[in-house]
């Protein structure tokens, strides 16, 4: 918090502390004001409009203020001005009042709470963007729950200033008209119960509870009529059905046998999944040849008078395979069985929400999750069956080294083996669509890479999109089409990474109703449930991102969602997903990037440090890259991270680790890290940050005082 907001702080809780002080009790002030009633009455006479106005201004700074004199003044609106001024007074007044009480609060301390509470708050707001309107109508009707407590707490949210008026000048109404006509008869009243008796707060209650209990009764109505045309089992089979054996399913069944639940996986092609078997694993393990490959190739970098090598592209595609079989129990059937979990080997089908049909048997389940991840889109491309081509699903096929690839796509699986391919001697050209590659990232990163693989040998066309092939079969060509006209490109092979699409045909989905968004993935709400709240998706097939980690983290609530609810259910957070795409060097993110911080803030920093300083970029021969860090202005508050570099995936994981928990680059800079590491990189952008923002003041007054100091 601010200096300037602390001082602010103070000050009003300086002032409730008197206010509570000098004020005498509600009934011993309305005596107060019946023997002094002459007097005030005979000034309101004397000038009405003055009078109601300076009234009216009292009403909103007390309001604002939290004043325990609200009451008081109700009453005396009613005595002083009649039942319809009065009205109209207090219900202007308390309204202004509380926005201000609501501002306040959302001034001087949702920033502090936010920081300090990111995982909670972002809860809330979720909520509040739903149903925020309907709560705090709900809460307005109560007269027993303090307004000042829901102006402060909803100050806290992201409720809308124009929101929180209309509806709070509506839900206060009928009690202000209560305390308004209650002053009517200040003369005959002596104590607060008489105004407000037991009877008349618990009724309003129950007014204040009834739109609350019909919303939930109306659900319930909602979900009876959903589930009507299904008949519910009287028992079930399992507690939970997951179908696909990917890293989303394999999570979800391990954290629903882990918590005694029965499960039963079904998955109809390989355990593992894409991840395991055709994705993350095969590919990296191509990348680390190709890199060993390359340090081999430029020796002379590292001292190395001579060094050559010589390699089957056959075995490097064996060591590819062998990686992958010395995973694979890891991902095993025998595994999860052990662990408790049903696995059966089929094509699932969903019959209704409580039945799904594999291998000609039906299961009965509380739960279905659905995890059967995504594809490569392989393009209709004109004369394609003139060429080879594969995807990252089919390109572990491979025996023979292609002379030319064709790579289409400049995401990162198109980078990632376009650089691998290359290092190992084939011929590679990359076309992209955009005008740069990897465009989800940093203009910088994405400049940075394609002078990589360009240096490497890589032909870019960037603007240029496969349009055809040529029908010659003996010496087929790719046509591709930029902004200058057509370009014919030789290739022996052509490589597909143009994105992935959801795996969701023959599920049953179209005939139970579940709909599917614009890009083809299943429709889910923020607790990852479909149409049926016992129908849930995670993975791949709903997104919104198509990486390991982020499926293996929706699994957690896909599980805990569906064995728990509606007792509990979880909104998904996705606040902190780190990615990171395999080149050399690595582009390692996490949180915004600058484009998104512009999008979404009004001001922000940002603070770089190149990794040609960094000692250990120095011995290892890895300077290229740098570590760009966003902060809120004017604060260490991390907001997104870039790194690229040589292990950049490895040493973003503290930022990753700062951001979920509120860290902020302080911390970071005061913690110790190794010599000589990478991880140093993270505490000198935080030295950048340091320097930017250093106190100038305080640093002429230290040198003013150490210069008197030295005499």
């Amino acid at each position: 918090m601010s200096l300037h907001k602390i001082i602010l702080f103070i000050a009003l809780v300086l002032i409730l502390m008197v206010a509570q002080a000098i004020l005498p009790e509600h009934d011993q002030t309305i005596e107060y004001v019946k023997s002094q009633y002459a007097l005030i009455k005979g000034v309101v006479d004397a000038y009405p409009r003055i009078a109601e106005f300076a009234f009216l201004i009292t009403y909103i700074l007390a309001t604002a203020l939290n004043l325990p004199v609200a009451l008081l003044l109700s009453l005396l609106a009613g005595s002083l001005f009649g039942l319809w001024i009065g009205v109209i007074v207090v219900s202007l007044g308390s309204t202004l009042g509380a926005t201000g009480s609501f501002l306040l609060s959302r001034y001087l301390l949702r920033e502090a709470i936010e920081d300090r509470f990111p995982s909670a708050t972002q809860k809330i707001n979720t909520g509040i963007q739903h149903d925020g309107a309907f709560y705090l109508f709900a809460l307005r009707l109560v007269p027993i729950f303090p307004f000042f407590v829901i102006n402060a707490v909803m100050g806290l949210t992201k409720l809308p200033t124009s929101v929180f008026f209309l509806v709070s000048q509506i839900g206060m109404f009928p009690a202000t008209i209560i305390y308004v006509y209650a002053g009517t008869q200040l003369a005959h009243l002596s104590s607060i119960d008489e105004i407000f008796p037991s009877s008349l707060a618990l009724a309003l209650t129950l007014i204040g509870i009834l739109p609350i209990a019909s919303r939930i009764t109306i659900h319930l109505l909602r979900l009876r009529r959903l589930y009507a045309p299904f008949r519910r089992p009287s028992t079930f089979d399992y507690n939970i059905i997951v179908i696909g054996g990917g890293a989303a399913g394999l999570v979800t069944s391990y954290i629903g046998s882990s918590l005694k639940a029965k499960v039963l996986l079904i998955e109809e092609a390989k355990m593992g999944g894409d991840c395991l078997n055709t994705g993350c694993v095969p590919s990296k393990s191509l990348i680390n040849t190709a890199t060993f490959q390359q340090k081999i190739r430029l020796h002379k970098q590292y001292g190395i008078a001579t060094a050559t090598s010589d390699f089957s592209f056959s075995e490097v595609m064996d060591r590819v395979t062998t990686s992958v079989k010395k995973i694979e129990p890891h991902d095993s059937v025998e595994r999860y069985s052990k662990l408790g979990v049903n696995c059966l080997h089929g094509r699932a089908k969903i019959l209704d929400p409580f039945r799904v049909a594999v291998n000609g048997e039906t299961f009965t389940t509380r739960n279905i999750v659905i995890a059967t991840g995504a594809k490569p889109i392989t393009p209709n491309i004109l004369g394609i069956s003139h060429i080879p081509h594969y995807t990252s699903d089919t390109i572990w096929t491979l025996r023979e080294q292609p002379k030319h690839l064709l790579v289409v796509g400049g995401g990162p699986i198109g980078c990632e083996l376009g650089q691998a391919f290359r290092r190992l001697g084939t011929t590679v050209t990359l076309t992209e669509r955009d005008p740069r590659l990897l465009s989800k990232e940093e203009p910088e990163a994405s400049a940075l890479i394609g002078e990589q693989l360009s240096a490497e040998g890589i032909r870019l066309m960037l603007n240029h999109e496969l349009v055809a092939i040529t029908e010659e079969t003996d010496n087929p060509q790719a046509v591709l089409r930029g902004p200058n006209g057509e370009a014919a490109i030789t290739c022996d092979a052509i490589l597909f990474a143009i994105g992935r699409k959801a795996n969701t045909e023959a599920l049953g989905l179209e005939e139970l109703g579940v709909r599917l968004r614009k890009n083809g993935t299943i429709e889910t709400d923020e607790y990852l449930c479909t149409k049926y709240p016992n129908i849930l998706a995670c993975g791949d097939v709903t997104g919104p991102y198509q990486l390991t980690h982020a499926s293996a983290h929706q699994a957690w609530y896909s599980s805990i969602n569906a064995l728990f609810q509606p007792f509990k259910k979880y909104v998904t957070d996705y606040r902190v997903i780190p990615r990171v795409t395999f080149t050399d060097p690595q582009v390692a993110q996490v949180g915004m990037t600058s484009s998104e911080a512009e999008e979404q803030l009004a001001a922000f920093d940002t603070h770089t440090f190149p990794l040609n300083e960094l000692d250990r970029a120095i011995i290892d021969n890895e300077t290229n890259g740098f570590i760009q860090v966003l902060t809120k202005q004017d604060t260490d508050h991390i907001l997104g991270v870039t790194i690229v570099g040589a292990h950049a995936g490895e040493y973003l994981s503290e930022f990753t680790l700062a951001m979920k928990h509120n860290i902020g680059l302080k911390k970071i800079l005061e913690t110790i890290h190794p010599y000589p590491t990478f991880s140093e990189a993270n505490k000198y952008v935080a030295g950048a940050w340091r320097q930017a923002t250093k106190p100038a003041k305080v640093l002429y007054w230290l040198q003013r005082f150490h210069a008197w100091r030295r005499g």
